[in-house]
């Protein structure tokens, strides 16, 4: 069962794809959200969720005080079930699920974003994961977060010089990568 852990929407359910996605476990989340809660970046943020599955990182995110999501999914089952849950929280007005692929959706995403969450397949080639992060940081506002979710055996993002990747937690099997908009005057 995965449900929304905190906020105005604390303990309710979620739906889940039944195949073909991997939700982030609810240690996982609690950890993510309670760093971000610690550090006021949910208030009021435009976050971007890609990879969305069944949005639990997006929405979350709204539940704890973001001002609007847009939750991004690939595959139509997902995007199904994604929707479902935008209805059956009544969050429609906030938040918008779009059924597209991540690198072609920020191509004419209308940003900005304040923060990004991104939980791609852990079979997803790096290089796919790498466009998309290549891709960030015209759809990013100046003092943007951007949370990569990967496994621990995975190699390492390539970051694009417009982010600062500043950490790295593991929980188990899964690997969250922390970076946020590099200060103009520190570009090259």
């Amino acid at each position: 069962m995965t449900r929304i852990i905190a906020g105005e929407l604390g303990g309710r359910r979620l739906a889940v794809p039944g195949k073909g996605t991997r939700p982030t476990t609810d240690r996982v989340r609690e950890a993510l959200f309670s760093r971000l809660d610690h550090s006021d970046a949910l208030h009021g943020a435009r976050v971007l969720d890609l990879f969305a599955g069944s949005g639990a990182l997006g929405l979350e995110a709204l539940s704890r005080g973001a001002a609007s999501a847009v939750l991004v999914e690939a595959s139509s089952g997902a995007a199904r079930i994604l929707q479902q849950n935008v209805r059956d929280l009544g969050v429609g007005a906030r938040a918008q699920a779009v059924r597209e692929k991540a690198a072609a959706y920020l191509g004419r995403a209308p940003g900005p974003f304040d923060l990004v969450v991104i939980d791609p397949p852990y079979d997803l080639p790096a290089a796919e994961v790498d466009a998309v992060l290549a891709a960030l940081p015209a759809v990013l506002a100046p003092d943007a977060l951007v949370i990569l979710e990967g496994s621990t055996r995975a190699s390492a993002p390539t970051w694009p010089e417009a982010l600062d990747a500043y950490d790295t937690k593991d929980y188990g099997e899964t690997r969250l990568h922390y970076a946020e908009v590099r200060p103009a005057e520190a570009l090259g």
